[in-house]
């Protein structure tokens, strides 16, 4: 028996302590005999709109027999007790039992009282006497006997004890005073209206927090229930907390009597295949492939068991399928703004100014850039600013495609236009790209059937698919690219002239990385500061691009004196080679002698043909091809030329010198038709 010295609280309205839903009302069982048993029936009637209480006088065995013989749907949600018959019940039913338990004023009170009556007072209590209770008397200098029982027996035995001892009153429980008074002592009883007001309370919060925490369970079952995946639920020993039906139908075993069985017991076969670390693994259960999740259950930050996952290897295949077959629709949308195309030199910063100029108009681009410069990236960005950014961004590489399956790609087909055409034909990404962006990487790669078909596209606007006699009207925006010199493609008579016109309406030429050679670094700290956030080792360290450049820095001069002849691709790969290297290694420190032993292609001499072509001179062989190409197609008129490129006459002849000075006469090595009219 324990109390509390403070006083009793006021006693609030219980309909507002308590609010029970409309569906249920708690069933509440006071069990006690005696005193007990009509303090109980006088303060009953006070719970009537809160709670179905019934005051049972049984007690131990008896009690027990009564709860029992109620069966499942009448029995008690909680039960409120005293003294040894509450702490017999608590060891016997798997029921809530709330203890009745005095106050600091119930004991002062029932002492003052008795004190009154005789001279030698006892106060007798079940289990060992509560050191508040001595406390009290020391504190108040009260002459009291303190006496504890067990049992019944014990009980009798104290009570006589009491008796020989010269106690005229005692203090304590109903049994007690039952057997006090039997036995000529004077009682007084322990309990008072707060006290049981207060256990009543207390059982009534009992049975609001269970009942809160089973519509809890019954939710999250319902939820288990509907997931098309086995669940189950373990506690730290490996019992089963919960499971839903579909994996109990699997196991073979009854969901509702599953729950406390340890899983060993209950799937011997399949337990101890399962993963033992948090993760996913590949298991066969009962002949059939799962994909097995494992993961925590924590509780306040502890794990206290752990939740499985089985998901049928068939299903995870099916939803890859329909994954895959949904990519082609994500691969219209274009993810890249002209913002990202880093780099502060001259030359980058004039493409992203170009970039964002031609993105307001709607004519046809051509990019040039060789290969690993961005060029598909410059694409998505001048279709991101343009007025066509809400449609699609439709790409296609040229070269990645045989002739006859990249017609069919372009320009889509009817039904029954070859063997193992889709029935009801299909649409090609030229019409995918209706009111958006068609770009073309590599166009200098198109066979050249397909470039007559394109430039049809190009100068009607309609498109004809394979096997059709209409043709089916497209609004698109054509954005080409390519590393390869179209000029020269031209010459050879690899390249529609009149194609190469169509397409080279805006032209932009991205510059490779070895000219920009200011850009070398920070680029190179800003791909190190991304491919550090996929590597959990590295991203702790190095999470800002400021972090990536202190990395980098012993070794910034070998970055910026390679040639780069891969771009910014293959800065890209040695970054990630960097980044596999950090991982394993205790610091960010590296060294020139790191970097050379997973790179040594940085430290490689520029070949001697590369060395002995300065800036300059490449960008005098370019301007020479653009000449080239457009002298030949203008019959060598100056005039014609100069209005074409936009140009004097004076600056074309100016830059006719000094390209021939400059790229080994690259005009003089034209036709003799060109270069009589150069």
């Amino acid at each position: 028996m324990h109390f509390s010295l403070a006083a009793p609280a006021r006693h609030e309205p219980l309909m507002n302590r308590f609010p029970a839903p409309s569906d249920f009302r708690p069933r509440v069982w006071a069990m006690g005999i005696s005193r007990l048993r009509d303090l109980f029936r006088d303060i009953a009637r006070e719970y009537d709109d809160l709670a179905d209480l019934r005051v049972v006088a049984r007690g131990f065995e008896e009690a027990v027999a009564e709860i029992v013989a109620a069966g499942p749907n009448q029995r008690p949600d909680v039960i409120v007790a005293a003294g040894s018959n509450g702490t017999y019940l608590k060891s016997r039913i798997d029921l809530p039992v709330v203890l009745l338990q005095p106050t600091g004023y119930d004991v002062m009170q029932s002492l003052a009282r008795a004190r009154r009556e005789a001279g030698l007072v006892a106060l007798v209590t079940y289990g060992e006497t509560p050191v508040e209770a001595r406390s009290f008397a020391s504190a108040f200098g009260l002459d009291v006997v303190f006496a504890s029982y067990r049992t019944m027996q014990d009980a009798e035995t104290c009570v006589l004890d009491l008796r020989d001892r010269g106690v005229g009153a005692v203090v304590g429980p109903g049994l007690v005073n039952d057997l006090a008074a039997r036995h000529g002592l004077v009682p007084f009883f322990v309990y008072s209206r707060p006290s049981v007001r207060a256990a009543f309370d207390n059982a009534l919060e009992v049975v609001q927090a269970t009942w809160r925490e089973t519509q809890r369970r019954q939710r999250l079952d319902s939820v288990l229930q509907h997931l098309r995946d086995g669940v189950v639920a373990l506690d730290a020993q490996g019992r089963v907390e919960a499971i839903n039906q579909r994996l109990a139908a699997v196991l073979g075993i009854d969901p509702l009597l599953a729950a406390g069985q340890p899983l060993a017991a209950l799937a011997p076969d399949i337990a101890f295949t399962l993963p033992e670390a948090d993760g996913e693994s590949l298991e066969t259960v009962r002949g059939v492939s799962y994909v097995v999740h494992r993961g925590p259950l924590v509780d306040n930050g502890v794990t206290t068991g752990a939740v499985l996952t089985f998901q049928e290897s068939r299903a995870v295949e099916r939803l890859d399928r329909t994954l895959r077959s949904r990519q082609r629709a994500q691969q219209f949308v274009a993810r890249y703004e002209i913002d990202d195309l880093s780099g502060a030199t001259p030359g980058i910063a004039r493409v992203r100014q170009l970039a964002k100029r031609y993105a307001k108009s709607d004519a046809t681009v051509l990019i040039r850039g060789e290969s690993g410069t961005g060029k598909e990236l410059v694409a998505q960005g001048i279709h991101r600013e343009s007025a066509r950014r809400d449609f699609p961004f439709v790409a296609i590489n040229c070269g990645a495609f045989p002739e006859t399956l990249l017609e069919s790609e372009l320009f889509g087909y009817e039904e029954g236009a070859f063997t193992g055409a889709r029935r009801g034909g299909k649409a090609g990404l030229i019409e995918a790209a209706h009111r958006g962006t068609l770009f073309l990487d590599e166009i200098g790669e198109m066979p050249l059937p397909l470039q007559s078909r394109l430039l049809r596209v190009l100068q009607e606007r309609e498109v004809v698919r394979l096997g059709a006699t209409e043709p089916t009207r497209v609004d698109v925006r054509v954005v080409a690219a390519t590393h390869r010199s179209l000029a020269g493609q031209i010459e050879a008579g690899e390249f529609r002239a009149d194609l190469y016109y169509r397409l080279n309406i805006l032209n932009l030429v991205i510059p490779p990385l070895r000219e920009r050679g200011g850009d070398v670094v920070p680029l190179a700290a800003e791909l190190l500061a991304q491919a550090a956030r996929r590597e959990p080792r590295v991203a702790l360290r190095i999470r800002t691009g400021e972090a990536a450049a202190q990395v980098l820095a012993p070794v910034g001069d070998a970055l910026a004196r390679h040639d780069w002849p891969g771009n910014v691709r293959e800065l890209q790969n040695v970054v990630e080679r960097i980044v596999v290297e950090l991982a394993d290694a205790d610091d960010d420190t590296l060294t020139p002698d790191v970097l050379r032993a997973i790179a040594p292609e940085v430290f490689e001499s520029r070949a001697a043909g590369d060395a002995a072509l300065t800036l300059r001179e490449r960008s005098l062989s370019v301007e020479a091809d653009e000449i080239r190409v457009a002298l030949e197609a203008c019959g060598g008129d100056r005039e014609r030329v100069c209005a074409l490129l936009g140009i004097s006459k004076t600056t074309l002849w100016r830059r006719l010198n000094a390209a021939r000075a400059g790229n080994g006469a690259a005009v003089a090595a034209a036709p003799a038709k060109r270069r009589r009219a150069t």
